[in-house]
């Protein structure tokens, strides 16, 4: 099974340390995602409709809400992968146009070849984060070393989302999307139905599938899951809620199916998450 052996959170989002044996079903994140292979066996990522290798020399690059997938062969050993999460605004502070990293296509390529200079720190921050799971401090000076070097490998940074009016368009949602959303987000436990959504756009099932798809780069489906892991990390990261309570409010009819929705998409259970990511508090 799948372990966390360290997860931190702040404002910069959230890093984990994974030692992956399992596949994660597809998915996706509000933020762009970076994953990095700190030691064990070469793996890969389905990311969109392309195989992104995971390697020594190659990084697995995900923009925000490109759907995703871990696939695990079970011929080969684990993985053990440093997985980014990273929010907007907190990359707004080193530029301020770094906020487009939570628009689609922020990275150009799903993997790219890491500099030796990349790598080190990635080996830093993870023995860090083992060894002083309290240095918060130090922790995030080398994420955000990380980062920035990472951006300004992969992207394209000088001219990406160059003006605030660049971002706001690209992060535009048809207004009928948006009603669409504001009601999945309001009650997530209600899972509406594409039929349910679709009337309150006033669209065809069809036409709102289509136009749903088109301003966020996911199905209804996968965009309702993104929202419930994100309200479930929090929930278990920052609260004291039961897992039985966090997850009838996120409506599921069983703890155990909680429990198995929330592995599926991070790797662990979410006993395991809230106990892995409390270390050094």
């Amino acid at each position: 099974m799948s372990d966390a052996l360290r997860i931190v959170h702040g404002a910069f989002g959230r890093v984990a340390l994974l030692d992956m044996d399992r596949s994660l079903v597809r998915h996706a994140h509000p933020h762009c995602h970076v994953l990095l292979k700190v030691d064990g066996d070469d793996t890969q990522f389905l990311v969109g409709d392309h195989v992104a290798p995971l390697t020594n020399d190659l990084a697995v690059l995900v923009n925000a809400w490109e759907p995703h997938a871990y696939i695990h062969d079970p011929r080969r050993k684990n993985a053990l992968i440093l997985a980014l999460y990273i929010e907007p605004d907190w990359l707004r502070g080193f530029r301020p146009n770094w906020a487009a990293s939570g628009a689609p296509g922020f990275f150009e390529q799903s993997a790219g070849a890491v500099t030796a200079h990349i790598r080190q720190i990635a080996l830093d921050l993870s023995a860090e984060m083992v060894h002083a799971p309290g240095a918060s401090k130090r922790q995030e000076d080398l994420l955000s070393e990380l980062m920035i070097a990472v951006i300004e490998r992969f992207t394209p940074w000088r001219s990406v989302g160059a003006s605030l009016r660049e971002i706001a368009r690209s992060q535009a949602i048809d207004w009928r999307v948006g009603k669409a959303i504001m009601l999945m987000r309001s009650d997530p436990a209600a899972s509406p139905s594409v039929d349910t959504l679709a009337k309150s756009a006033g669209l065809s099932r069809a036409h709102f599938f289509r136009m749903f798809e088109s301003s966020t780069g996911v199905t209804p489906h996968v965009f309702l899951n993104v929202l419930r892991v994100e309200m479930a990390v929090g929930a278990i990261v920052d609260g004291d809620e039961t897992f039985a309570t966090i997850g009838d409010r996120l409506g599921f009819s069983a703890p155990a199916h909680f429990t198995r929705f929330f592995r599926d998409h991070c790797s662990v259970a979410p006993s395991e998450f809230r106990q892995v990511a409390r270390l050094g508090r």
